[in-house]
This record gives structure tokens, C-alpha cells and sequence, in this order.
């Protein structure tokens, strides 16, 4: 016989026990997982904003300042890098252009391979002046020589430079820097693509004199900035395989690509036309019009970088995407 002492749990007591006890985990298991995906939801959409917000800034600071010369010269700009020696895209003054999604523009080809423009997408190309510019202390246009007032890391020989005063701009290319004087040279050759011209004046005359003009003390000079934005293949399978690119022209005349924000997956732009209420595709801007565009609207597609945080695991490989649209002023067209 047991001892009348003795205590202990029944069977059935103990299946309860455990019932209750896999029902306590099972909530615990089930609120970690929840918070887990919720912090994942998070996570991913402050990738998505995070993202979106450098496209815009970086995008917005090439296109507010696209066609400005540096002076205000009524668009009267000469050109004597030489059309013989080199037709590069950013070569001849536009100022501001788009391409729609099925149209090949001349700065990047659409293809698969890494740095290729994705069919499908827009792309849009800027030129201007980066920064503030440098001022001229003396300019010898015998000597095709521009003495800058101080000393300066950001010129070198070779690069794509704009000079301009309240009457013209002139692009060009430096063929030589002297750091000790402060001196850019822009005699004729060089290159490439080099001067057709050591003749700064308006209109450009192809000779080796060409149009003589000197620009007076404190005329402003700068490097020449051009870029296209587009979206290109990243080349990576990590990721969304898409990345918002950027064509720049750098140092010594020399088109750099450069990936500036991955999973912009789709760019698609407008445009407006001098005073019209609504804005156009690129494709019916006419060829005369792009001069009077004052302000772009961009319409961006952004992934997150983690997958699998979506409620649809199925779609896009479980990547959160956005759609976020901005327009900007050509800061110089503003009516």
C-alpha cells in the first residue's frame, strides 16, 4: 500500500500541464516571430527611404543646375573643343536632355552586362558648372594663357573647362597647368578632343587664332560638368540586379560610371515647357524645346535591399518597393 503521505500528479494532470505549457511557448514563439518580421518590415522600408532620398538629392543637384554657364550671357556660348578629333556626347552645349524608355541615348547603350543602361527606363543628361568656379586674375590671348587669382587643385591638364563673362561662355579644354603661376593654357590641338581654336570669342571660328577675345579680371572660370542619369545592371544576384548610374565627366576629359544608388530599379521623366500646365515625355520635347524646359519630374522605383520582408514572399523576391515622385526647378529657367 502506498504511504498515506504520499503526493504526486494524476495522468491526466499532467497532459494539462503540457497542453499549457506548449500553448505558453507557442504564444512566445509566435510574438517573437512577429516582432522578428515586423523589425524586417522596418528595416526594409528605411532601406527604400533611405535610398530614395539620396537618388533625389544627388539627381536634383545635377538638374537645378543644369545650363548654367557661370554669367548671365543670354545663352550665348561659344565651343572650340574639336569636333574632328572627338564626338563625345557631352561635347557640344545642350544644357539639359532626356531620353524616353525606348529611345538609345548617346551617353550609355542599353544591354546586360554591368554599367548598361536596363531597357524599359529613362535617362536624362546634364551639363553645367560644378561648384562655384575660380575667378581670372589676367588672360594673355596671345599666349592662349588664363591666369586664375589663386591656386587651385581642381584644374589639371586635360580637363573640360568653361570661361565666361557677362557677354559670352566659352567650353574648352586645358592643355596644360602650371601650378606655380596659376596658369591654364588653351592653345589649339591637344586633346583629345582638344581646342580647334586658341580664340575664346563668339561665335567660334575653327582656325588657330579663330575669334580673339580677352576676358577681363575677375571673369569667372570653372571645370565643364556633364553627366547622364539612368538606371544600369548592377551585375550583382544579391540584390534587386539594378542601381541608379551616373556618366560624369572627370578629371582630364575623361568619362567616369559610377554606381551611385543600388535597387533604383525604374526612372521614368517628364518634362515642362516654358509655361504649359503639364508635363511631357522626352520624346515630345521638340529639338528647339529643351532650351525652354524649366522643371522635370521624376518618377523613382526603389527595392529594399533585404528580401524575403514583404508580405508576399512570391513577388519580387519578398523586397518591399516604393514609388516616390519629386519635381525640380532648372534653377535658371524658373519664369
Amino acid at each position: 500500500m502506498p504511504h498515506p503521505r504520499a503526493r504526486g500528479f494524476t495522468l491526466v494532470e499532467l497532459m494539462v500541464a503540457m497542453v499549457l505549457g506548449l500553448i505558453f511557448i507557442g504564444g512566445a514563439v509566435s510574438l517573437m516571430l512577429a516582432n522578428r518580421r515586423s523589425y524586417s518590415t522596418n528595416e526594409g522600408l528605411s532601406q527604400v527611404q533611405e535610398s530614395a532620398r539620396s537618388a533625389f538629392e544627388l539627381l536634383a543637384r545635377d538638374i537645378r543646375q543644369s545650363g548654367i554657364s557661370g554669367c548671365d550671357n543670354r545663352g550665348r556660348i561659344a565651343n572650340v573643343l574639336n569636333t574632328a578629333t572627338g564626338t563625345q556626347w557631352w561635347q557640344t552645349w545642350f544644357g539639359l536632355r532626356g531620353y524616353d524608355d525606348t529611345e538609345t541615348s548617346t551617353g550609355v547603350a542599353f544591354g546586360t552586362a554591368r554599367g548598361q543602361r536596363v531597357a524599359g527606363t529613362d535617362s536624362v543628361q546634364t551639363q553645367g558648372i560644378p561648384g562655384l568656379g575660380m575667378t581670372v586674375a589676367a588672360h594673355t590671348p596671345a599666349t592662349a594663357s588664363l591666369q586664375l587669382t589663386a591656386a587651385t587643385t581642381e584644374v589639371g591638364t586635360g580637363d573640360v573647362m568653361i570661361a565666361c563673362d557677362f557677354d559670352h561662355a566659352t567650353i574648352f579644354q586645358a592643355t596644360g597647368y602650371n601650378t606655380g603661376t596659376f596658369t591654364v593654357r588653351h592653345v589649339d590641338g591637344g586633346g583629345p578632343p582638344g581646342n580647334c581654336s586658341r580664340g575664346l570669342g563668339f561665335p567660334t571660328v575653327c582656325t588657330t587664332v579663330g575669334t580673339a577675345y580677352q576676358f577681363a579680371r575677375n571673369s569667372l572660370v570653372a571645370r565643364f560638368g556633364a553627366t547622364e542619369w539612368y538606371i544600369g545592371n548592377s551585375g550583382r544576384t544579391t540584390d534587386s540586379g539594378r542601381s541608379l548610374f551616373r556618366l560624369r565627366l572627370a578629371n582630364g576629359g575623361v568619362v567616369a560610371t559610377e554606381e551611385v544608388v543600388a535597387d533604383v530599379t525604374d526612372m521614368q521623366i517628364t518634362y515642362r515647357i516654358g509655361d504649359d500646365d503639364t508635363f511631357v515625355l522626352a520624346s515630345a520635347v521638340g529639338t528647339t524645346d529643351w532650351a525652354n524646359v524649366n522643371a522635370v519630374r521624376i518618377l523613382l522605383t526603389v527595392n529594399s535591399a533585404d528580401s524575403r520582408v514583404s508580405s508576399d514572399a512570391a513577388v519580387n523576391d519578398g523586397r518591399l518597393e516604393r514609388e516616390y515622385t519629386q519635381i525640380i526647378a532648372v534653377r535658371n529657367r524658373i519664369p
